[in-house]
């Protein structure tokens, strides 16, 4: 088993509440974090329809089936059960009694602060991040490997080939899923759309244009990119606009969480065709967009992360909030360092005092500057935070 960087939160998270609830993509190894750390706990998984039908039609006689500690697998599916654990754990009082898994979080978020409100601590669990494949052995050389191969664990774990396993991924999970929450009339439709949020990734996100090119409604268009949201396929950075008066731009940005995905949607079947792509500087800013937010969840962090960007164009691509202080990062797939990659950064400097401890993340090599400004690669990155 390849070691997790949330492994230590986790058993924290275990020794501080009855419930520990583990949240994130489908196969980014959330069940098996929990069955290989947890060798004692009972494993019930309530995707297996006969178990889900006597959970709810007889929650009692459900649980008390496992008196001890158990693991319940994609609880999504059984939001009403939660009850039933509130009421379980209130009686016994012990820490670490539950482990919940969820692939979904739009309900499940709900139910859980209706139910389990101060019962349960929440962890993100993302596919692998650059750390934790490079602390495994299992790191690239080039940003474009990276990208293309994505970072499902079972792509590692069982040598597959990332075009073929992410077009397996997109059928089994990600249309299914969506089938299930919306009421998906046109699937080819659907997946016109896919490939329309893949070519529009880390732009601003311009609803209308997007509907029309669908053939959809702009109030479609959202409610898609909300369950996509919820459903850890997408991830949505919104502006930061406090505090910097009218001329912010206020539309929010989206970006692919498994760039393996992001590939397959765009038909990009090799490192060298994501390397040659039109799109390169965006697929570069995905990965480190993401790798960030990964680094935030496995510390068990909420990320505070945002982009800035001005009516004039002025913009930094991530803004990491740190109290009252902001950290500019700008996101550039150049190897080579050149003066003008740190134009925009001084710029921001300049607008706030909040503005400090600047970063530059790119292929090239480390470099600090006399200006506060610091060049990073780009698989260094979870060093800093």
């Amino acid at each position: 088993m390849i070691k997790r960087h949330i492994e230590p939160e986790f058993f924290q998270l275990l020794g501080e509440y009855p419930i520990v609830t583990i949240l994130g993509p489908r196969q980014a190894g959330k069940t098996t974090l929990a069955k290989q750390l947890l060798p004692d706990y009972a494993y019930v998984n309530l995707e297996h329809p006969e178990t889900r039908d006597f959970a709810r039609d007889d929650p009692k006689a459900f649980l008390a089936q496992y008196p001890g500690k158990v693991i319940f697998d994609e609880i999504q599916r059984l939001p009403e059960l939660l009850s039933y654990l509130q009421v379980a754990v209130d009686n016994q009082r012990e820490n670490g009694r539950y482990v919940l898994t969820g692939s979904h979080q739009l309900a499940l978020r709900e139910a859980i602060a209706q139910s389990l409100a101060g019962r349960t601590a929440i962890l993100h669990l993302l596919p692998f991040s650059i750390a934790e494949l490079v602390d495994n052995q299992l790191g690239f050389v080039t940003a474009e490997e990276y990208i293309y191969q994505g970072f499902l664990p079972r792509i590692y774990d069982q040598q597959q080939r990332p075009s073929t396993a992410y077009a397996n991924y997109y059928q089994t999970y990600v249309e299914r899923d969506v089938r299930q929450l919306i009421n998906l009339k046109d699937v080819v439709q659907f997946q016109k759309f896919m490939k329309l949020v893949a070519g529009r990734v880390g732009q601003l996100m311009d609803y209308s244009s997007l509907a029309g090119d669908v053939g959809v409604s702009a109030t479609t268009i959202k409610h898609w990119l909300s369950i996509l949201e919820a459903s850890f396929i997408l991830y949505k950075l919104p502006p930061y606009f406090e505090n910097f008066g009218k001329r912010v731009i206020k539309t929010p940005k989206y970006y692919f969480i498994d760039t393996g995905l992001l590939c397959f949607l765009l038909g990009i079947e090799n490192p060298h065709q994501a390397a040659r792509d039109p799109l390169v500087g965006q697929l570069f800013e995905n990965l480190v967009v993401i790798d960030v937010v990964k680094n935030f969840y496995n510390k068990g962090k909420l990320d505070s992360l945002y982009f800035f960007r001005d009516s004039n164009g002025l913009e930094a691509d991530l803004l990491l909030q740190q109290g009252r202080q902001l950290m500019p990062i700008e996101i550039k797939s150049s190897s080579t360092y050149k003066p003008e990659l740190l134009k925009s950064l001084k710029r921001i400097m300049e607008l706030s005092p909040q503005m400090t401890n600047a970063h530059l993340v790119y292929v090239g090599d480390a470099m600090e500057f006399s200006n506060g400004i610091h060049a990073i690669r780009f698989d260094e990155l979870a060093s800093r935070f």
